[in-house]
């Protein structure tokens, strides 16, 4: 079984991983960036290298010393080159280069997008209920609104893609727009069961050309149209003046500072997005012949909103979803994609290059 320390840092998380075989997780270390971006409202690219090259190397260390493995004990060296920000890439791939021309161990460079497909297959093997293929594959983050036709891990046809706003884009410029802070999603998932999701009638945009990509804009703006209409300036102080005082605040201290006719409001806009999403899951898998499976992985598949209605909406195959800790950025995601190209033999050169705009599929 191959040993393979998996890096992952294409946007604000450095992580680092040792995976044994396909399914045996030896370590897995993430380091947030959260609270250097949070006070200005998303990620700035420049701050999050800064704290890239602050990181990399204590994670790394204790991502190996967890495994209780040493980098002579390594079979292959994986890490992300693309697509994400690209200075955060640069700092992941420069020092997965050194440890291979050091240890003289190979090299293998992974797409982030293939990587959060990778995360479910691993721990549906886990679960003894692999992912059967040809799969539908939706990758569904703050970067990302992808659909693939997978007919095998490796193999993939890009379906649709977001426009302009991915969904976790969405949400999180939602939470910002009304005051809950960055990131706004998982805020947003916490206050929706409380809301009316029928309250705000709100519309998706029907893409003409390919009825299978997304747009996301159209809906951030009618929050923001929403929002102007019902005069909310105030309340969205109160809730910067919470967040101030509480980086972290309880739902019971959300609640308190959120009417109801705003709790409704983001019920709406949630039960929009995920039923935009899911109406595009059935579409795809009923023009695909022979689809065994969907799978819906990335930083919005830990929405347990998004959950609850895949289960209920009867797509006619399994659902399959990562865990939360495999939902967002995370290096075990990429030692998993690099298994099948190490049996392979699939390696990259010292001349492997940071690649911001990588895609998986045409």
């Amino acid at each position: 079984m191959a040993l393979i320390l998996g890096i992952e840092g294409s946007c604000d998380e450095t992580a680092a991983a040792v995976l044994s075989g396909e399914t045996t997780v030896l370590s897995s270390v993430v380091a947030s960036q959260l609270s250097v971006h949070g006070k200005y409202g998303g990620v700035v690219p420049e701050l999050a290298s800064r704290e890239h090259l602050r990181s990399i190397v204590p994670v790394v260390r204790e991502a190996m010393q967890r495994a209780a493995v040493t980098f002579d004990d390594l079979d292959a060296i994986a890490v992300t080159s693309g697509p994400g920000l690209a200075g955060a890439l640069l700092v992941g791939l420069t020092y997965a280069k050194g440890i291979a021309f050091s240890t003289g161990k190979p090299l293998i460079t992974v797409n982030h997008i293939e990587g959060h497909i990778h995360a479910v297959v691993l721990e549906a093997r886990q679960k003894g209920t692999p992912v059967e293929f040809p799969a539908l594959a939706m990758i569904v983050s703050g970067g990302h609104t992808h659909m693939f036709a997978a007919s095998a891990a490796g193999s993939y046809q890009l379906l649709g893609k977001t426009r302009d706003d991915a969904a976790g884009e969405a949400f999180d410029k939602v939470g910002k727009l009304l005051g809950f802070g960055y990131p706004g999603g998982p805020v947003i998932d916490k206050l929706a069961p409380y809301g009316n999701p029928k309250a705000v009638k709100f519309t998706i945009a029907k893409m003409k050309s390919n009825p299978l990509d997304f747009s996301f804009s159209g809906l951030k703006t009618a929050v923001l149209r929403w929002s102007q209409a019902n005069a909310v300036d105030e309340e969205v102080r109160v809730r910067k003046a919470l967040l101030k005082t509480d980086p972290s605040p309880a739902l019971e201290q959300w609640l308190a500072v959120t009417p109801q006719r705003t709790l409704d409001v983001l019920a709406s806009f949630q039960h929009t997005v995920i039923e935009e999403i899911l109406n595009h899951a059935e579409m795809a898998a009923e023009g695909l012949e022979g689809i065994r499976s969907i799978i819906i992985s990335g930083g919005v598949a830990c929405n347990a909103g998004l959950r609850l209605a895949a289960a209920k909406a009867g797509l006619g195959v399994p659902v399959h979803f990562p865990s939360p800790g495999l939902s967002t950025d995370n290096a075990v995601m990429i030692a998993a994609a690099a298994v099948p190209k190490f049996d392979r033999g699939i390696f990259a050169g010292m001349e492997a290059a940071a690649q911001p705009n990588l895609t998986l599929a045409n």
